[in-house]
């Protein structure tokens, strides 16, 4: 359970990651940059750890999948991105997808 817990959290870090490399303007701003680099670290660690006991395949499309969902919420809710119905949609049938494997593992 620990290692899902940790896999869970370590997808949260990917969409900090995600989005802090987006407003990193290419490396140039300080604070995003620092964002950047202290969450990849920190999100790959808790991967790489939560792999150690669950399957690599799960793992891995369950922390892209978390990640991939909460980028796509964030930027939608912050303006970033332009909200649609569809994206909406198409970010629930990850996250389905994203329970399912924690179902069925």
């Amino acid at each position: 359970m620990l290692a899902w817990i940790v896999l869970i959290g370590s997808g949260v870090l990917e969409a900090v990651w995600a989005t802090a490399l987006g407003r990193s303007d290419g490396f140039t701003r300080p604070v995003p940059t620092t964002v950047f680099g202290v969450a990849v670290v920190v999100s790959m660690v808790g991967l790489a750890w939560a792999m150690r006991t669950l399957p690599t395949g799960t793992a891995y499309a369950v922390w892209v999948g978390i990640g991939a969902g909460l980028t796509v919420v964030y930027e939608m809710v912050s303006g970033a991105e332009p909200f649609a119905v569809v994206r909406l949609l198409l970010v629930a049938g990850i996250i389905g997808c994203v329970i399912g494997l924690k179902l069925v593992s």
